[in-house]
């Protein structure tokens, strides 16, 4: 496929502009695919407020973007296992394939990963077109939708969650924080089976939201010591601790919320990469601590929970925009925070 596309292409600090680009072609085990929706993630407004998050720094052109689906309009030499037509998720990260992690089936840490989206690694999806991997790229049955396909990613990281902790049928949970990462860890807790679930935080309509899709007690971290109910529970805590807000407050609070014997996952990064902790109230309950980063070989399960109706992942999105007004959207998404659960990018071809 030959001629012109747009894409959004950071700048410089809260600088973004429309290009014109070569549509890419799809080299020998990729395809083509036409995105048609694109997630808005933390990691893009950070990017774009801040010219950097961590260690990353944008110092050269980039299109953010990493929560994808779309259409396939091309495949490359040696596919077998997509075709021109079908409608895909697009996992963001390839590993080298090569290295130890990626061996093992740990291709989340491989040292050498190629993530869109993260500078002088890959492009984002911000655009019109993208070539991949088709081994990344995974096909939506018919009763999943293209910007369901995009939220796959988020959704992965809840399950990666769930998993590493061990969650079992019969304990009890607290999420804290519910912005989209802790919204789709609630619903991959009620997928595995747990219903006893507490959501924490101060905004109430992320609360309302929570108790929509899984939550049993919301608690407004304003109103209420959160720490205080929580131990108020019998047992003294929840036997699974989530921190998904990265914030060094509600980590610390991790701690002390876990039952003894129970396990603190943390799932969020806080700005600063060393904060003090309560290692003591840990070890006193003999509790695991846990810590994720970002998934691996997840898309299949997303996909197929939300297929069979376990998971309303499109339930979190509150707000659609439209690519030409891309920038408008994303400065939405860094100014409303109290407004916006998820927003998503819908693209508009020419």
């Amino acid at each position: 496929m030959e001629g012109k596309m747009k894409a959004a292409v950071m700048t410089g600090t809260r600088k973004m502009e429309i290009q014109e680009r070569d549509i890419p072609k799809a080299k020998s085990g990729e395809v083509l695919v036409k995105i048609e929706y694109v997630g808005i993630c933390g990691s893009d407004m950070h990017f774009f407020e801040a010219g950097r998050l961590g260690n990353w720094i944008v110092d050269v052109p980039l299109v953010l973007g990493h929560e994808s689906g779309g259409t396939v309009v091309e495949v490359g030499e040696g596919v077998t296992n997509l075709k021109p037509g079908d409608r895909v998720a697009l996992e963001p990260g390839v590993g080298c394939g090569e290295c130890e992690m990626c061996k093992k089936g740990l291709y989340n840490l491989c040292p050498n990963m190629d993530f869109m989206a993260i500078p002088h690694e890959r492009d984002g999806v911000f655009l019109e077109y993208y070539a991949h991997p088709a081994s990344m790229c995974f096909k939506l049955p018919d009763n999943v939708d293209t910007m369901e396909g995009g939220l796959m990613e988020p959704l992965s990281v809840g399950l990666h969650a769930v998993d590493i902790s061990g969650a079992k049928m019969g304990q009890s949970a607290v999420v804290l924080g519910c912005g989209c990462i802790g919204l789709v860890t609630i619903m991959a807790l009620k997928a595995a089976g747990i219903d006893e679930i507490y959501a924490v935080d101060v905004l109430d309509k992320r609360l309302e939201k929570a108790k929509e899709v899984g939550a049993m007690t919301v608690i407004n971290g304003k109103e209420q010591d959160a720490v205080e109910f929580i131990k108020s529970l019998p047992g003294g805590g929840c036997d699974l601790v989530y921190e998904t807000a990265g914030s060094e407050f509600t980590t610390l609070q991790s701690a002390k919320m876990v039952k003894k014997g129970g396990a603190v996952t943390l799932v969020g990064m806080c700005a600063n990469s060393e904060i003090t902790y309560d290692i003591g109230s840990l070890s006193a309950a003999e509790a695991r601590l846990f810590t994720i980063f970002r998934y691996r070989n997840l898309y299949p399960k997303a996909i197929r929970l939300v297929s069979q109706g376990k998971i309303p992942l499109k339930s979190i999105v509150s707000h659609v925009f439209d690519f030409k007004d891309i920038v408008n959207g994303i400065n939405y998404n860094i100014e409303n925070k109290a407004d916006v659960i998820k927003g998503v990018i819908k693209m508009q071809h020419t």
